[in-house]
């Protein structure tokens, strides 16, 4: 039985300002949730902040979770297939609370049975987790050209292999943007673009086409029109020959299910902030593919108890590829003891129970 939550906020500075067509961060800001039973066994989560994308803030996640959270959480079993469904029923929207919740409900019940939260997680869905690292790509802030190329060719120096570069700024010079930084790095580096709804349905139609006329060789596109026009996001899948990913568009199952009804997207980026945790996104996720879409694990601008709860969710479901996981590298270090570990694009997953987490680093 579940018999503590308590709460603190996590401030982290990035290596570097991170900037998209949304927002500009300097740190990952972030509340840390911990529930514990009657054993003294503790699972971890966190709600992060996301004004511009999500709406959330520390405020309300603290509020949220500290009140009508703890109403259905405080004496439930743990147990997510039980009491998971209370968590998402309880309040509407507040999905960083909700997410918070969630994984540190897994988290304990991992624990408790002596599992790795992949293998929890898999055990849920009649699987078996996956072993060894997850790959991510990384996250190109949005700049000038010649800054992005600079940074691409560090990043790649670094190891990673799959690049994601956030346009959207400006149509009227998204296109270079990107031919610098395909001819930085050369054609063996996988290129991602990112609009965070940045563009119009004609924009992106007409950036993406230049593009691939230039031969810039893009994996896909994500999210490049406003989170609610799906039928810009339909006309732009209809008119590129790149794949079009859907982000924003697709908080929850609703939200999937719409996509896929207007067939208005490829593949769509699933994340825990967004649809509340790891108990929808192993929902979500099971219906993307399903219905042919490919799938991809995200994150906000998370630290590394987010990041490596979505990384937990790829190996208990064995996605392949590159996924979007980068936040915690991000990150000038991880303020927890113990956890996942970053090695260029290879997230190293612990072998201890749940998340491993096991404190707080002293500040």
């Amino acid at each position: 039985m579940i018999t503590g939550l308590r709460t603190r906020v996590v401030r982290v500075p990035l290596r570097a300002p991170f900037i998209t067509a949304q927002r500009r961060t300097d740190a990952v800001e972030t509340l840390v949730v911990e529930l514990s039973d009657e054993d003294g066994v503790t699972g971890w989560g966190e709600a992060p902040q996301v004004w511009r994308v999500t709406g959330d803030s520390l405020a309300g996640s603290r509020a949220c979770l500290e009140g009508p959270l703890r109403e259905v959480l405080v004496g439930a079993p743990v147990d997510p297939r039980e009491t998971a469904p209370r968590v998402q029923r309880a309040v509407v929207a507040n999905h960083a609370a909700k997410m918070a919740a969630d994984i540190a409900l897994h988290d304990l019940a991992a624990r408790r049975t002596g599992r790795t939260l992949a293998e929890h997680l898999a055990s849920l869905v009649g699987a078996t987790a996956t072993t060894g690292p997850v790959r991510t790509d990384v996250t190109l802030s949005a700049g000038e050209p010649a800054d992005l190329a600079e940074a691409a060719v560090a990043r790649a120096r670094e190891g990673f292999t799959t690049l994601k570069v956030k346009v959207g700024t400006d149509a009227g010079t998204d296109v270079d943007r990107v031919l610098a930084v395909r001819a930085a790095v050369g054609p063996d580096v996988v290129l991602r673009l990112d609009a965070n709804q940045g563009w119009d349905a004609r924009e992106a139609v007409r950036v993406i086409g230049e593009l691939e006329d230039a031969g810039a060789g893009l994996e896909l596109v994500e999210q490049p029109v406003a989170r609610r026009d799906l039928a810009g996001l339909a006309h732009v899948r209809r008119h590129v020959a790149t794949p079009v990913m859907a982000d924003e568009s697709v908080f929850d199952l609703d939200d999937l299910v719409e996509v896929i009804r207007t067939g208005a997207a490829d593949c769509v980026n699933v994340k825990l902030a967004k649809c509340g945790g790891l108990t929808p996104a192993l929902e979500m996720l099971e219906v993307a593919g399903r219905h042919g879409l490919g799938r991809m694990v995200g994150c906000m601008m998370e630290s590394h108890l987010g990041v490596g709860a979505g990384a937990a969710l790829v190996a208990a479901l064995g996605l392949p590829g590159a996924h979007d996981l980068d936040a915690g590298w991000w990150a000038r270090s991880s303020p927890y003891v113990g956890g996942v570990v970053y090695d260029g694009a290879r997230i190293a997953l612990p072998d201890e129970p749940g998340l491993a987490i096991t404190g707080l680093v002293a500040r």
